[in-house]
């Protein structure tokens, strides 16, 4: 389930709430009761680091390394490489 962030407009209080996507917004302020309760927009909170993660993902640019077994290029004639 994510996490949203909401902020009181009146009091200032900001909380996270843990929230299925099919709930309804929390329409008033756990602090102050205040209906000026309001979701927050916010980056995720992952980022894709290091080498590698993309190799059979959508980095583009290049193909996968070939496997001997299968005798030749992974690519399929998909890639430059062929």
């Amino acid at each position: 389930m994510p996490i949203y962030e909401y902020r009181c407009d009146d009091c200032g209080s900001q909380k996270e709430h843990l929230q299925k996507m099919t709930d309804e917004q929390i329409a008033n302020c756990p602090s102050c009761g205040s209906t000026q309760y309001r979701k927050l927009l916010s980056a995720a909170g992952f980022q894709l680091k290091g080498k590698g993660w993309y190799a059979t993902d959508f980095k583009g640019g290049g193909c996968p390394a070939a496997d001997s077994s299968a005798g030749g290029h992974a690519c399929s004639g998909a890639c430059s490489h062929s």
